[in-house]
């Protein structure tokens, strides 16, 4: 276990890990999972999953998986339970765009990924365990593999040279492996919480049928055994070795089903069209309304008032003389990156009081005249 500066719990109560655990968990950015997007936005249903569940359903599997790889279960957690902190305001349209506008204006990239570790480790100097700084950095489960074998990080100087590739050029992480078998399993497990969550969401909200989608095979056609099978597949291969391990048919069947879920549900016109009709250029706007307040110094600026004069920052973005050391357009992703979806949209009628982008952004009421399922398993009963 390596920790930057060397910290205990002066009672003796809590491990390492523990304490990064601790960290995560009162972190003022935590919070702000629970009005964050997973994939649908603009909906008012109280079971669709924000970003507050998946991590929660991340640490669960990850967890199940941990413990019957006789695995250190702490720094799972703190790795599953700060993978996102960094994550934007509309899931991952929303990093999309702030991605763009940031290289276009500095020639650096935004990932989310990247971002979580800023933000614990620069933005708020948490001081967590390499371990975990780590695991989170190398989380991103967007592509299955067969086979997870650790990488290699051995300090916090390598740690900051691979961040800094990341900003530089992206395709760094192709590569990029965790460096821990804990951090291996929330990788995959951060897949395994939202392959079938997904679906189970898209069925609720009617945007996909239940039938649509074809069998998941030997994963089954709910989540619940979309992920049992894929737990026991990974216990099974694993047990004992250096490495995790899928056998290649149950990676060819997840393969298969997240394939489909881009086609059903990621790339579908429903759900992408109003990101980019309504929310690519409020964030474009606001952007460029930050930058400038910041450039021009109008401390009147929610980019100054609830931002960079927080406590919270101060010892990042300035030096003892209080002299200003970032500059705008990084103070200003720091800032819109860290917003909840509520907030984004509040922020902009603050900003643009007369620009109708943000009424038009219409969020799906409540449907009181739908009869409700009885069923608890029921994947399609809306509120």
């Amino acid at each position: 276990m390596r920790r930057f500066r060397y910290r205990n719990d002066p009672n003796g109560l809590r491990t390492g890990f523990g304490i990064d655990i601790d960290k995560i968990l009162n972190h003022p950015y935590y919070s702000h999972y629970a009005d964050k997007t997973q994939v649908f936005s603009f909906q008012n249903n109280d079971e669709i999953s924000r970003r507050s569940l998946h991590v929660q359903l991340v640490s669960r599997i990850a967890r199940i998986i941990g413990r019957a790889l006789q695995l250190n279960l702490e720094l799972i957690e703190a790795i599953a339970l700060g993978h996102d902190i960094g994550h934007t305001p509309f899931g991952h349209k929303g990093e999309d765009f702030l991605n763009e506008l940031y290289n276009a204006k500095t020639g650096r990239h935004f990932k989310h990924n990247v971002h979580s570790v800023r933000v614990l480790k620069e933005l708020s100097a948490t001081n967590l365990t390499l371990q975990t700084y780590d695991g989170i950095l190398c989380h991103c489960g967007e592509k299955a593999f067969d086979e997870y074998r650790p990488g290699q990080l051995a300090s916090f100087e390598e740690l900051d040279v691979l961040l800094e590739q990341c900003y530089v050029d992206p395709a760094v992480m192709d590569s990029m492996r965790p460096s821990t078998l804990e951090g291996c399993v929330v990788r995959i497990s951060d897949m395994i919480a939202y392959v079938g969550k997904d679906r189970q969401d898209a069925a609720r909200l009617k945007l996909a049928a239940s039938d649509a989608f074809s069998t998941g095979g030997m994963l089954g056609d709910r989540n619940a055994e979309i992920i049992n099978n894929l737990v026991a597949n990974i216990v099974k291969n694993s047990l004992g070795k250096p490495y995790l391990k899928l056998d290649r048919d149950v990676y060819t069947a997840l393969k298969g089903v997240t394939g489909e879920n881009y086609h059903i549900i990621y790339d579908n016109p429903a759900v992408t069209d109003p990101y980019k009709l309504y929310v690519q250029p409020m964030m474009r706007n606001m952007y460029g309304q930050l930058v400038d307040d910041f450039k021009n110094r109008c401390y009147g600026s929610p980019i100054y008032q609830h931002h960079v004069n927080l406590s919270l920052y101060k010892h990042c973005y300035r030096d003892k003389d209080s002299h200003l050391l970032v500059d705008a357009d990084t103070a200003v992703t720091d800032f819109i990156a860290g917003m909840t979806d509520d907030y984004f949209v509040a922020l902009y009628r603050y900003l643009f009081p007369d620009d109708s982008l943000a009424d038009a952004l219409t969020t799906t009421p409540y449907n009181f005249d739908r009869r409700q399922s009885s069923s608890a398993s029921d994947t399609t009963g809306t509120p």
